[in-house]
């Protein structure tokens, strides 16, 4: 029964922790403009890496994102 238990529980953390990434996720996509991520990059600079880790891997993938759409946009 334990068992059983400790498996919901990992199963409703995990769908937790995603639901917030994808919040975080959107919330970050907001920053588009080259004052607003200048503006974010302030803020994320007065916290050490191992905090803005996970808002730096976002930031990044969004920006490979946008730059393979110009990409292709482009051909």
């Amino acid at each position: 029964m334990q068992f059983l238990r400790n498996a919901r529980t990992a199963i409703a953390d995990r769908r937790a922790e995603r639901r917030a990434h994808r919040q975080l996720t959107e919330e970050l996509a907001a920053f588009r403009t080259a004052a607003e991520r200048s503006e974010l990059d302030m803020i994320l600079s007065r916290h050490t890496a191992a905090e803005t880790r996970e808002i730096h891997a976002i930031l990044n993938q969004q920006d490979a994102e946008r730059r393979y759409q110009v990409g292709v946009a482009g051909h």
